[in-house]
């Protein structure tokens, strides 16, 4: 519920800004048949957004078309909100399909955060509440997913991490034991939490979504251990999950086309 009306002059700016972004140049007759806005609305709008530097008339032309003043609109919507916004519809469907909880993280240095959560969707969950949480490279399965498939350079790097934490979890591990690791969550396709890692009544599944090399986020569900007791148990988790992550890279894709987004994940 909102606290107030809408201002009816911000939502018709706002579509008339948006209608005049779709055209290489708009003339007051294309946006009138557009909206169905009166020709007179149009114009102080569109001088409205003259004088905001948003648009600028083409005399030559003799139409209206957007300025590059546009492209902060989206400055602060990239990279993380982006990816989070293309992954919740498809984790929470994923959630309402298998009832387990899924979560999305984001890099963090030596760890992965939690930024998004289906907690509050799931009748199951083995947590009440992950957002925020740290989740380590080396001994979480949403960690060890982002190690495990990114760029071989970014690896290193991390790995350099991994060297100095004072998390056991990721400075215990050696080089085998990455490379051990890596090699069968190549060949799977998945991730899943070290099995001593606490708490032990409980296992997560995790691959990454990717855009060409690069993960931009990793992507699980948890669920309890004894409720998925065989394989042929997980397996119904694995391929949904699997599926709704290829959902998400072919959205982001085509969100990466289509806007222009040159993704910038946290660090």
């Amino acid at each position: 519920m909102f606290s107030f009306a809408p201002v009816q002059s911000v939502l018709k700016a706002l579509r008339l800004l948006t209608e005049v972004n779709r055209c290489s140049v708009a003339t007051v007759g294309e946006l009138h048949r557009r909206t169905g806005m009166p020709k007179p609305t149009i114009v102080r709008l569109l001088e409205t957004l003259i004088e905001a530097g948003y648009v600028t008339r083409d005399e030559r032309m003799r139409g209206y078309l957007v300025t590059s003043q546009v492209a902060h609109l989206s400055s602060g919507f990239h990279g993380a909100p982006l990816v989070i916004e293309a992954a919740r519809p498809w984790a929470t469907a994923l959630t309402r399909q298998i009832k387990w909880p899924c979560a999305v993280c984001l890099l963090d240095y030596d760890a992965v955060v939690v930024r998004f959560s289906t907690i509050p969707d799931s009748p199951i969950s083995p947590f009440h509440a992950t957002l925020g949480y740290r989740l380590n490279l080396g001994g979480r399965a949403l960690g060890r997913a982002y190690l495990a498939f990114c760029p071989d350079e970014e690896r290193e790097v991390l790995r350099a991490a991994m060297r100095t934490s004072t998390e056991p979890e990721n400075s215990g591990l050696s080089d085998e034991d990455v490379e051990g690791m890596i090699e069968q969550a190549r060949r799977r396709g998945y991730t899943e939490r070290d099995p001593a890692a606490e708490p032990t009544n409980s296992a997560t599944i995790a691959v990454p979504i990717k855009l060409g090399e690069r993960v931009l986020a990793t992507f699980g569900v948890t669920f309890f251990r004894a409720a998925v007791p065989n394989p042929e148990d997980k397996a119904r988790i694995i391929h949904p999950l699997k599926k709704a992550a290829a959902n998400i890279e072919a959205q982001l894709e085509a969100l990466s086309q289509s806007m222009g987004v040159a993704f910038q994940g946290e660090k």
